[in-house]
């Protein structure tokens, strides 16, 4: 279970919205068309992006300027901002969607032997697991975290003991020891096939 985060930069939000846009524009890319499907992720994009504007100062047209919006289920009868600021809101939004579906499309496409990799592996199982994942596409490139030392990392007060009990301490290093053995497999399977 991933751990709550509750700092995001404007980088990972970023990503998370080209993250979300992926389904879109594999659609495009695969089937040549864009169905209905991408809705609900079409929406938390413009969430996304309108709170990085609106909420978290994070556009350097509009500026570090937090505007106080109703929150779902309030009425709002007046806007805290001009009608040029709203136009203004719009296009950073309309820009920021837009370059992130540039850089999405750009990713999937140099990337698209991996992912028809992955689409035969789900005709052939249905459902796929992270070993699944690792075999067809590597260990990921950054060391994933989840200890329980990393998970709780940051989220007690300096009074507060979040270490693991007595007779604990080892839980994870099976997992970890499985994890090394699976990349040094996948290492040694590159080699010999770079050797052929």
């Amino acid at each position: 279970m991933p751990k709550d985060q509750y700092l995001y930069s404007k980088e990972q939000l970023l990503d998370r919205i080209c993250m979300t846009l992926g389904g879109r524009v594999s659609e495009e890319i695969f089937f040549g068309r864009i169905t209905t499907g991408a809705q609900d992720d079409l929406q938390k994009v413009t969430q996304i992006a309108y709170a990085q504007i609106v909420k978290f100062g994070m556009s350097e047209k509009v500026g570090p300027i937090s505007f106080d919006t109703p929150q779902p289920g309030e009425m709002a009868f007046d806007k805290p901002y001009s009608e040029a600021t709203a136009q203004l809101i719009d296009q950073e939004v309309r820009d920021m969607v837009g370059n992130a579906l540039r850089r999405t499309r750009d990713l999937l496409m140099s990337k698209v032997d991996l992912i028809e990799k992955v689409a035969l592996r789900l005709l052939e199982k249905e459902v796929i697991a992270r070993e699944d994942m690792i075999e067809l596409l590597g260990p990921r490139p950054f060391p994933e975290k989840h200890t329980y030392e990393e998970f709780v990392a940051g989220t007690g007060g300096m009074d507060e003991d979040t270490s693991l009990p007595k007779g604990l301490e080892s839980w994870n290093k099976e997992m970890e020891t499985d994890e090394k053995k699976s990349g040094n497999k996948k290492e040694e399977e590159e080699k010999a096939a770079n050797k052929n």
